[in-house]
């Protein structure tokens, strides 16, 4: 008879629970390595048919490290599992864990897409560097507020003429100099990483025959395109292009119970990264653009009805279904195509 498996992941230990024909048969913990469940998995469940885990920060590791033993492992939307778990009276990992078995007995679950590890260290990359672009606009509003307690504005600018800056008003206050100094010299060696990273981001992109398509859309850089093949992966995920504006968050939530009917804001699920700038993306075509397309000019027009936010979402929306059909047919962008809602 096949078994049925749970497993509540924490950092440093796994509650695993087994199933079979509608009971418990074991259940217990050991650490969390997938080598070690496994092991636990073979010697407790021979004919496991299904294990089931929920997304998390260990998700994708053990998701290839488990199939890579052969183990047929299953991750399920946290949110999905969370409506079923809360039914439980006392909230343990134990329960945790029986619950996420009794969903994979009974197959009422929803199972998200894995990403590979190769696709994870492209996320990664522009993560970073996301990252220590947001420490160098920190460090540098902080040098900024320092200076100017002591009455020394600091003129707006930035790269090397801001360092100049610095360092002229720095000169005619000893006692101040000796603080920011260490705070300047950090500021520029986190320049120089994000130059490193963002060299390394660039190269990647040259090599990779998607970016080059994607970016022949205005608008639409190193940066957007390689966080958007790294989210969709294979363009054979989404049977229909609409559907990526949907996965992103891009569409609106709609609230129906009776006499009531209205659609809200857009529902903001998915990878907020990748909103975020596609959204940024769609700003540029608004307003900086210079060459018009039928998409420039759809947004415009929504623009005069509808104002400037709700016009660039809309954009970021089309967008994304723009960009998963070039992926999936390989054309390039083609400026004079109709754009619809």
């Amino acid at each position: 008879m096949d078994q049925y498996i749970g497993l509540d992941v924490s950092l440093k230990d796994t509650f695993i629970s087994v199933r079979e024909g509608g009971k418990r048969i074991w259940r217990g913990k050991c650490a969390s390595d997938p080598t070690v469940i496994a092991k636990v998995i073979r010697t407790h469940a021979p004919s496991v048919r299904r294990v089931v885990f929920e997304t998390g920060p260990l998700s994708v590791w053990f998701f290839h490290a488990l199939t890579a033993q052969g183990v047929p492992a299953i991750c399920i939307d946290a949110r999905h599992a969370k409506a079923a778990l809360d039914m439980a009276p006392n909230k343990t990992d134990v329960n945790d864990a029986d619950g996420l078995a009794h969903l994979a007995e009974v197959g009422f679950y929803r199972e998200v897409r894995v990403k590979s590890f190769d696709s994870m260290l492209v996320r990664t990359l522009v993560a970073a560097r996301h990252q220590m672009l947001k420490m160098t606009v920190q460090i540098s509003n902080q040098i900024r507020g320092v200076m100017k307690t002591f009455g020394l504005i600091v003129p707006k600018s930035a790269g090397n003429i801001l360092e100049g800056h610095i360092r002229t008003l720095l000169a005619t206050n000893a006692g101040l100099e000796r603080i920011v100094l260490p705070l300047l010299e950090a500021w520029l060696a986190v320049r120089a990483r994000v130059a490193q990273l963002s060299k390394q981001l660039i190269a990647t992109a040259r090599a990779d025959e998607q970016c080059q398509l994607l970016m022949t859309i205005p608008g639409i850089g190193v940066v957007t395109a390689s966080s958007f093949i790294a989210a969709i992966e294979d363009p054979a995920n989404f049977a229909k292009s609409r559907s990526v504006g949907a996965w992103i968050g891009l569409t609106t939530k709609r609230y129906q119970s009776g006499e009531v009917d209205y659609a809200g804001r857009i529902s903001k699920r998915g990878d907020n990264h990748l909103r975020a700038l596609l959204y940024e993306a769609a700003m540029v075509i608004l307003t900086r653009t210079t060459a018009d397309s039928a998409l420039r000019v759809w947004g415009l027009k929504l623009r005069e009805k509808a104002g400037f936010k709700r016009a660039a979402i809309a954009v970021a929306r089309k967008l994304a279904v723009i960009m998963h059909t070039m992926l999936k047919t390989g054309e390039l962008f083609n400026r004079s195509a109709g754009a619809t809602a």
